[in-house]
């Protein structure tokens, strides 16, 4: 009967993968392209590879694709794709000032060295849903000058290169004096966290790249927590600039041992202010947080600064850095989760005996009422 029971389960679970595959691959509508996903759905493919800490479009459009759009799946399945992949070798470091900008704003300044450069943004579009005549006519439009050959608009994306590479509001606050000086030399190598899992006593660079990888709900969720005390009042929080931009990607060339450029990956980078305030701080000063990671991602990266900060002003081994190291992973979060709807029956059954047990314990006369 055992054989048979689970045969039976197996069975089962090969019928539901079945159904879920041939929903997906016999619906009506047209088959779903990659290249359409990431062309046109690129803010969940940039969420996609940030959380499942893996820079390749194509690869995450088919991991979203084949999860029907559960971004949390999809990080999943791109995560478990990147562990079969052999290491052939790491990038050498590369110096953010060379991130080739598309969009810059900087939003403490009025006048920052370099441009502030808009970009692709939904910021100033309206919260109004398109209808399908306005996307027709759009579409008309773009057709009819494309077959016109006519040269579109001026992008500042391709600006000149002294444009797209400015200075930053942060040099600015150096040389000011304004700004406490967070580099160190104490964490030289960058921790692996896809290898050595980060926990509480952790170096910044593993917290970093945690909060890189973590799930943007999940980092937004703490960081509002956060900023909100306890008397509902929100803390001031500044950000000092907003990037998103190609860095380059460089490795050691095994033949000639001189770097070359393999190609490059867009980041979202941010750089938070915060008032330094604290009767053990330095007030005349303001302390600076940093955030960066994958795509465009704006949201996780104001987050990731913000907390970057509190961080330095939270005790050792606080709940603050036990939750970001602890809860913000989407897949680790979401697979305690999935997995209660699993069989249980075993455990359920314990505890209903338990309860029976307990039961007939309280029902039973006491020794000093049977006495009396």
């Amino acid at each position: 009967m055992g054989y048979v029971a689970a045969k039976g389960g197996f069975d089962a679970i090969r019928a539901a993968e079945d159904l879920v595959a041939n929903t997906r691959l016999e619906g009506k509508s047209s088959w779903l392209d990659l290249d359409q996903i990431i062309d046109r759905l690129g803010y969940a493919v940039d969420r996609v590879m940030g959380e499942g800490g893996l820079w390749d479009e194509t690869t995450a459009a088919r991991a979203f694709r084949q999860a029907e759009g559960d971004v949390i799946e999809s990080a999943h399945l791109v995560r478990a794709h990147r562990s079969t992949l052999p290491r052939f070798g790491t990038t050498d470091a590369v110096d953010v000032d060379e991130i080739d900008v598309m969009r810059r704003i900087v939003p403490a300044f009025r006048e920052p060295p370099g441009p502030q450069l808009l970009g692709r943004t939904l910021d100033y579009t309206g919260r109004l849903l398109d209808t399908p005549d306005e996307d027709d006519a759009r579409r008309s439009a773009l057709e009819a000058a494309a077959a016109r050959a006519e040269q579109p608009a001026v992008d500042v994306t391709e600006a000149t290169s002294d444009v797209r590479v400015p200075g930053r509001l942060l040099d600015v606050l150096r040389q000011m004096d304004l700004a406490v000086d967070r580099r160190s030399n104490d964490d030289p190598e960058p921790a692996d966290i896809a290898r050595v899992p980060a926990r509480p006593g952790a170096p910044r660079s593993a917290v970093l790249s945690t909060m890189a990888r973590a799930e943007s709900g999940a980092l937004v969720a703490l960081w509002y927590r956060n900023i909100l005390g306890p008397d509902r009042n929100l803390h001031e929080v500044t950000l000092g600039e907003v990037r998103h931009g190609r860095l380059p990607v460089r490795v050691q060339h095994p033949l000639i041992d001189e770097q070359v450029e393999i190609g490059n990956v867009r980041v979202t980078e941010v750089e938070a202010i915060e008032d330094l305030d604290g009767p053990d701080e330095d007030r005349t000063k303001f302390d600076v947080g940093y955030g960066l990671t994958f795509g465009h991602n704006e949201r996780k990266a104001i987050a990731m600064a913000n907390l970057d900060i509190a961080l330095t002003r939270a005790d050792a081994g606080s709940f603050l850095e036990q939750s970001i190291l602890m809860t913000t992973d989407g897949l680790d979060s979401s697979g305690f989760l999935e997995h209660l709807k699993l069989p249980h029956y075993v455990t359920f059954r314990s505890m209903v005996e338990r309860k029976t047990v307990e039961r007939k314990t309280d029902e039973r006369p006491s020794t000093e009422a049977v006495a009396s």
